[in-house]
């Protein structure tokens, strides 16, 4: 049997395929927009996606996904905002904030919709097959400036590469153990100022920050651990480059260089209000 599934994954690659055979059924979301009728990212409008945001998401990120999946119009309206974002080109002169409240919004705005498409569901880690099967974060591909990119492409080909490692406190997986659900688009003219607020919110959860001063010790969310680089190339670095955003009697713990570092577990349950209110 594995000697099989090796012949087909060669046979595809021989074929030209980018993807095994035995991957899960890739799932087209927005649309592969003409050339003539794509506009540059700074005149794509997030006014839809962020009345959504505000009609189902609360101040603690978890959504309503009950009565947004209830709802035909506004899941259509997340459909025509996907459809929208298609559209978008990213001309040389865009700024790096255009480009960082778009793919943020997409991002999550694609994993909304993913779990929509599944819901009722308790995580997306039920919809992230290994081998056989569906993927989500691999699977679910938007169309943007002609091209599909997944979670996953997102996540690491684009985002990361924009040295901006907020970004890890505003792209969600629809899960506790995420940052919150800003319940607001991203917008490039304040950006920076939602980043800094979602990172300060992010830290000020217990569940993904917690220290000892008098013990030097500070245990922190697997992000850190899972994505340390993109903060510095040792601890020390890390832990100082998140302390304007840890609460403040925290600070100088981080900034020391001294702290010891632990990782917490991470919560894979969905981000669901009707969950957190049982």
């Amino acid at each position: 049997m594995i000697r099989l599934k090796k012949i087909m994954v060669l046979t595809f690659i021989a074929a030209g395929w980018a993807r095994p055979a035995f991957a899960g059924p890739t799932v087209i979301l927005g649309a592969n927009v003409p050339l003539g009728q794509r506009m540059p990212a700074d005149r794509i409008d997030h006014a839809t996606w962020d009345a959504l945001l505000k009609k189902y998401v609360d101040d603690q990120g978890m959504v309503n996904y009950q009565s947004w999946k209830a709802s035909r119009s506004d899941i259509r309206a997340l459909e025509q905002y996907l459809a929208h974002l298609s559209s978008a080109t990213f001309p040389a002169q865009t700024s790096a904030a255009t480009k960082l409240a778009f793919w943020i919004n997409a991002y999550n705005a694609v994993t909304v919709e993913g779990i929509l498409r599944e819901y009722p569901t308790t995580s997306i880690r039920n919809h992230t097959a290994k081998v056989f099967g569906y993927n989500i974060w691999k699977d679910l591909q938007l169309f943007v400036d002609g091209k599909p990119y997944s979670l996953d492409q997102m996540e690491h080909e684009v985002l990361r590469k924009m040295s901006e490692p907020r970004i890890h406190f505003a792209i969600v997986c629809a899960s506790i153990g995420c940052p919150r659900l800003l319940n607001e688009a991203y917008v490039p003219a304040k950006i920076d100022q939602q980043l800094t607020v979602n990172a300060q919110a992010f830290f000020a959860d217990p569940g993904k920050f917690r220290f000892d001063a008098n013990g030097k010790s500070i245990s922190v969310s697997p992000i850190l651990d899972w994505f340390g680089g993109d903060f510095g190339s040792t601890t020390a670095e890390q832990m100082r480059r998140i302390a304007p955003y840890v609460p403040e009697d925290a600070r100088d713990l981080a900034n020391s260089g001294a702290a010891r570092v632990a990782f917490l577990d991470y919560n894979w349950g969905l981000n669901d209000q009707a969950k957190s209110t049982r």
